[in-house]
Formats: C-alpha cells, sequence, structure tokens
C-alpha cells in the first residue's frame, strides 16, 4: 500500500535495473507506474502494486518525478518524443549508460521543452538497489536533487549530488566504470591459467578479493600523486611493471592462455620508461594516457 504523501514515481524502461529501480518504489511505498515497450515485462511489477501505463504520455502524466532507465541518451529521447509536451514542469531524472555529451545534449533537448533534469548512475548491480551502501550520483538541477532526495534514496543509500554542470554524472560514470572491463579480463585470465593446472576458478576467490582490496588502499596515494604531478616517491615503479611483462608472456606459453589484451598495456608501460618516467610512480602513466590539448 502506498504510503500517505509519498511522492508518485513512473519508471520508463523494464530491463534488469528498472525492474530493480521500481520495485524498490514500489516496496517504499511511492505510487509507481511503469512503462515499456515490451508490456508484458510490467507484469511482476503490476502483480506488486504498480500501475500500467500504456501510453507513454499516460506514464509521464501519471507522476512529478519520471526516471528512464533505457540504454542510451539516444533512446531515452527516443522513446519520451510522443510524451515531449507533457514533460513540461516535471523532474526527468536519466539512469542511463552514456557519454557526457549525451548527457548535455539530453540535458538541453529536455530543459527546451520545459522539464526540470537530473541525470544520474548506479554504481551497482540491479540486485543491489534499494540497499544502504549502494552508490547513486547524479548531477544537474540541485532543485530537483533536494526536492527529490528523499525518494532517489529509496534506490540506494549512498547517493551523491556531484554538482549542477548536467555531463557530470556521465562524466563520472564513465571515469570509474573503465576501471571494470580490464579488472575482469584480469581475473578471467587468471581463471584460465589456473583451470590450466587442472584448479578451479573459484580456489582463486578469497585471493583475488584480498588484491582488490589492496589496490583499493592505494588509490588516495595515486590520485594524490596524479592531482600533484609529482611521482617520484614510487612504491611501485613504471620499470617494475616493465620486467612484469616478461613473466605475463611465460605465463601465456606455459598455461596457454591467450594474453594478447595485454599488449597495449604494455606498450604504455613502455612508452612511459621512454618518456623518462621508469623510475617513477606507475600512477606516472596518467601522463602518458593525456593527449596534447588540441590546437584551437
Amino acid at each position: 500500500m502506498a504510503e500517505k504523501n509519498a511522492t508518485p514515481v513512473t519508471v520508463i524502461g523494464l530491463g534488469s535495473m528498472g525492474r530493480a529501480l521500481a520495485e524498490a518504489f514500489i516496496k517504499a511505498g511511492h505510487p509507481t507506474t511503469v512503462w515499456n515497450r515490451t508490456a508484458a515485462k510490467a507484469a511482476p511489477l503490476i502483480a506488486m502494486g504498480a500501475g500500467h501505463a500504456e501510453a507513454i504520455e499516460d506514464a509521464v502524466a501519471a507522476s512529478p518525478l519520471v526516471i528512464t532507465c533505457l540504454t542510451t541518451f539516444d533512446d531515452t529521447r527516443s522513446a519520451l518524443r510522443p510524451a515531449i509536451t507533457l514533460l513540461r514542469g516535471r523532474a526527468l531524472v536519466t539512469l542511463n549508460s552514456g557519454s557526457p555529451a549525451g548527457a548535455r545534449e539530453t540535458a538541453a533537448w529536455a530543459v527546451g521543452h520545459g522539464a526540470r533534469f537530473l541525470a544520474g548512475a548506479v554504481k551497482n548491480v540491479p540486485s543491489a538497489v534499494g540497499l544502504p551502501d549502494t552508490l547513486l550520483y547524479y548531477s544537474g538541477d540541485k532543485t530537483v536533487f533536494e526536492e527529490f532526495e528523499a525518494t532517489l534514496k529509496v534506490l540506494g543509500g549512498d547517493t551523491v549530488h556531484l554538482g549542477d554542470e548536467s555531463d557530470l554524472a556521465a562524466l563520472y560514470e564513465m571515469a570509474v566504470g573503465a576501471m571494470l572491463l580490464p579488472a575482469l579480463v584480469g581475473f578471467f585470465q587468471g581463471a584460465a591459467a589456473v583451470q590450466a593446472r587442472g584448479l578451479e576458478a573459484a580456489s582463486m576467490v578469497r585471493f583475488a578479493g584480498k588484491w582488490l582490496d589492496m589496490i583499493k588502499s592505494l588509490l588516495p596515494t595515486y590520485a594524490k600523486e596524479i592531482d600533484s604531478g609529482d611521482y617520484t616517491d614510487a612504491a611501485s615503479s613504471v620499470n617494475l611493471f616493465l620486467a612484469g611483462a616478461a613473466h605475463d608472456e611465460d605465463l601465456a606459453r606455459e598455461a596457454n592462455v591467450d594474453t594478447a589484451w595485454l599488449a597495449p598495456l604494455h606498450d604504455l608501460v613502455r612508452r612511459a620508461v621512454e618518456a623518462g618516467h621508469g623510475d617513477h610512480s606507475i600512477s606516472a602513466l596518467t601522463e602518458v594516457l593525456r593527449k596534447p590539448a588540441r590546437q584551437p
């Protein structure tokens, strides 16, 4: 049953994350309207008490707070286009992937049609939606965030407003998200190597978790080095990582594992050495990754 005075919410897009968002609102007592191009996906949510809008226009009209969870900013604009006149005065919160440029374009589009805009990102998996330590960050119209902060915290207790610039959430989403695939592929490579010895990948999990904890503990130090531009106090030098490249090649031969994905990373380390960073902290790779400013 909806709680008295609970903010009505519309959730547009019912993939795995969108369903999780809608479920969290329903469980917290918010009158929740859902819409999806494939209407059948709404059935479990309707059974939980959600209202189902057959038309996107009805979905937008149902609530002062409209949350979209579609794949891209283009998809978001495309889905909302038939209801564009109904967005006026409503808060539109996008929780989709996309670039900072896409966020800026969508913000201009939404605000141009009278909507109040907030872009966001869920930094966890669908099953974590609603938990106290689940992180979501937002950027854009701070008045929207302040007005609906309590409602948005239903989705995760660690809820942050990054600033009024509409593209900041997308920027941080991509900046932080860049860590994911290399870390996962590293684990998958290790799993293949361990299995080549007849061992189970599950035997790695405890040790890999400790390794990730160690990496996490180093991030404040690396961030300080990068922000100051001083890489001279090297706990782990670029040269040390370069020497480790040979070990990767040995493992590839012994375990018959494809380590070609590491070649660009090894090349980056070599270029850092050539640029004079051999004895510097591995965080000096940032200087190699940073391209010269474009000339006007």
